[in-house]
């Protein structure tokens, strides 16, 4: 048997490796990939009407319908997203789904005849009033979010800054910034950080730094707890020189 590649091809961060012979096909994924301020989206993922922040990635299978993603946010394999704004650093695990589509309970029928009727009835129109009201119940996602793997989102509810979405959450209430749910329907688990934490970290709000600067502070970002990353550079901002930009507006230093 002849084993010998027969093609190795780039497909957005994985590698595809097939043997010549035999039905053997490999997927691994390339650490090296490097992002930029050009959004990544894989080959096989579908985007439409959507805007992609820098540093942005989303991965194979995922549909994005209307959506706003957010600086340095990601969004893996299998997800569906409609009508939604999300935040920056958000963490978008597999298999989600925020805003799953409503159907009309309160007619007579709530099937797709009713709605998508330019697929059933030649010459008819679909129903633009419907589309609409489903985009008048966007989700909205603060920044540095986590929602877990298999969470559900539904249509019109609020997640804030720093919130944490567990695996297999369903979430029917709005989520407070630096909370943790769980749970179908989703319940507070705890909080993530206290309350004088959140409101500093809001404050701080380090999600705007520009990249430099984030670079430089990396180690920090590592190292430090919230409290003590907090200490730090309020600190230096109380401290600086009015001469002297902000950091959230230095290019970098040091």
């Amino acid at each position: 048997m002849d084993n010998r590649p027969a093609r190795t091809s780039h497909n957005g961060h994985e590698t595809l490796l097939q043997i010549r012979e035999g039905s053997i096909a490999i997927r691994v994924y390339d650490m090296t990939r490097h992002l930029s301020v050009t959004p990544s989206i894989h080959a096989d993922a579908e985007v439409r009407d959507s805007t992609l922040g820098r540093f942005t990635e989303v991965g194979p299978r995922t549909k994005l319908l209307e959506v706003t993603l957010g600086d340095y946010s990601y969004v893996v394999n299998d997800s569906d997203i409609a009508y939604a704004t999300i935040g920056k650093f958000c963490s978008i695990a597999a298999m989600t789904r925020i805003n799953p589509g409503n159907h009309p309970m309160q007619r007579a029928s709530q099937a797709h005849f009713t709605y998508r009727a330019s697929a059933y009835f030649p010459g008819e129109e679909d129903d633009g009033a419907f589309f609409a009201w489903r985009r008048a119940h966007a989700v909205t996602i603060g920044h540095d979010a986590w929602i877990g793997h298999g969470a559900i989102v539904l249509p019109g509810r609020s997640i804030g800054t720093g919130a944490v979405v567990a695996a297999g959450a369903v979430v029917t209430k709005p989520v407070a910034p630096y909370t943790i749910v769980a749970g179908n329907p989703a319940r507070v688990v705890r909080e993530r950080f206290p309350q004088d934490i959140a409101r500093r970290m809001q404050a701080l709000a380090w999600w705007d730094w520009p990249h430099e600067a984030l670079r430089t502070a990396l180690p920090d970002f590592r190292q430090l707890s919230a409290e003590e990353f907090l200490d730090v550079y309020e600190f230096a901002e109380r401290d600086r020189p009015a001469s002297q930009p902000a950091f959230s507006e230095r290019q970098g230093h040091g």
